[in-house]
C-alpha cells in the first residue's frame, strides 16, 4: 500500500510503500484490549498500602477487664472497629503486572498501526526536524497538516528542537521509534510517522 509523504510545511515529498505485513494486518479489538490492559497494569506502581492490625503503633495491653464492665471484650485497641485501628483487607504493596506473550505484543502493535492506516489517520512525514524550539511555529505547522490530536513517532533519536516545540501542545505526543506503543497510538486521533520511523518499525515487526 502506498501513502503520500509530506513535509512539516505540508508540501508533497513523494510516496512511500508500506509493508502489508506490518501496516495491513486484520485488526482485532480483543488483541488490542489485552495489550492496553497489559501496558496500563505494568505502569501501576502498586505502592498504595494501609496498616493492618499488627502494624498499628500502640500498646498491646488489655484495656479493661474481660468481664463485669458491660463492655464488649477487647484484647487491645488496635482492632479495626477502634478509632486509629488497623484496616481489614486493605491494599498492600504488590506488583500489578502480568505476562503477555511476545508474539501477542508484536501482533498488537501491528494492529494498532494497521488500524490508523485503514481509518485514513496515518500521516508520513519526510522528517521531524524543527528549526526553532518555539511552540507557536510548531502549532501552526501542525494545524496546516490538519493535526490536532496525534502521536508523532520519529527515528531512534528525536530532534531536540522538535521535542521542545511540541512539549506544551496538550494533545500531541512525541516518541522515538523504539518507544512506539499500542496505548499511545490508540489514545490519539492521528498517527504521524517519519520515513525513518516507518523503516524502523517495519524492520522490527515484519515477519
Amino acid at each position: 500500500m502506498k501513502v503520500a509523504v509530506k513535509t512539516l510545511e505540508n508540501k508533497d515529498a513523494g510516496e512511500l510503500t508500506l509493508d502489508k505485513s506490518v501496516f495491513g494486518v486484520e485488526v482485532r479489538a480483543d488483541i488490542l484490549h489485552r495489550m492496553v490492559n497489559y501496558q496500563l497494569a505494568k505502569r501501576r506502581t502498586g505502592a498504595h498500602k494501609t496498616k493492618q492490625r499488627g502494624e498499628i503503633a500502640g500498646t498491646g495491653k488489655k484495656p479493661w477487664a474481660q468481664k463485669g464492665t458491660g463492655r464488649a471484650r477487647a484484647g487491645d485497641l488496635k482492632r479495626p472497629q477502634d478509632r486509629g485501628g488497623g484496616t481489614v483487607f486493605g491494599p498492600v504493596v504488590r506488583d500489578h503486572s502480568f505476562e503477555l506473550p511476545k508474539k501477542i505484543r508484536k501482533l498488537a502493535l501491528k494492529m494498532a498501526l494497521s488500524s490508523k492506516g485503514s481509518e485514513g489517520k496515518l500521516i508520513v512525514l519526510d522528517d521531524a526536524v524543527a528549526k526553532s524550539h518555539k511552540t507557536k511555529a510548531m502549532a501552526d505547522a501542525l494545524k496546516k497538516l490538519g493535526v490536532e490530536s496525534a502521536v508523532i513517532v520519529g527515528g531512534e533519536d528525536v530532534d531536540v528542537n522538535f521535542a521542545r516545540a511540541t512539549a506544551n501542545l496538550p494533545r500531541i505526543d512525541v516518541t522515538s521509534s523504539n518507544g512506539a506503543n499500542v496505548y499511545d497510538i490508540l489514545r490519539r486521533d492521528t498517527l504521524v510517522l517519519t520515513k525513518q520511523a516507518v523503516n524502523d518499525l517495519t524492520e522490527k515487526l515484519k515477519g
